[in-house]
């Protein structure tokens, strides 16, 4: 048992880690990039990288879903392997990365983003579009912001379990 909680807790670390890069990317560099554009140009390129995400494009879900199976089995098993401040660590670890990176995603990203999906650019008027854009981009950049900081935050925590077993 204490092999399958060593490959749980290995890749869940490694798959929370992925998550945590993506939100990062995003945070750093694709919304700052576009940030630039106009209005149209910024709503029709997030629905493009979007659409991506929302076709269920396989590596993705694969990451994302497997990262919160991997952390609530990790911490499943945990609870059996670990004494202490150590099982307590990986509860709370796993309940900061569902409720802190999984639970805003579901309940403010998604929903933000299907908002915008829903929209026609090439049919909107200017003031439409400056409307729709400053209705999504900064909701959904602080709850990035949220989800990044849990999501880094919960893989430094995972990783430092991983070096004291």
């Amino acid at each position: 048992m204490t092999e399958l909680f060593e490959i749980a807790l290995i890749v869940a670390a490694f798959l929370c880690s992925l998550v945590a890069g993506f939100l990062f990317a995003f945070a750093v560099v694709a919304m700052p990039g576009m940030k630039s554009l106009g209005d149209r140009e910024f709503i029709g390129t997030f629905q493009a990288m979007d659409r991506v995400i929302q076709s269920n494009q396989p590596l993705f879900m694969v990451v994302w879903v497997g990262s919160v199976l991997a952390v609530v089995t990790a911490a499943t098993l945990g609870v059996g392997q670990l004494d202490g401040a150590d099982r307590l660590l990986i509860v709370a670890t796993a309940l900061a990365y569902l409720f802190g990176v999984q639970l805003p995603t579901i309940t403010m990203n998604i929903p933000l983003n299907n908002r915008l999906q829903a929209l026609n650019v090439e049919t909107m008027d200017e003031g439409a579009r400056r409307t729709a854009r400053e209705d999504f981009e900064p909701r959904w950049n602080q709850w990035n912001a949220i989800r990044t900081a849990v999501a880094s935050l919960v893989s430094a925590v995972l990783l430092v379990l991983l070096f004291r077993l």
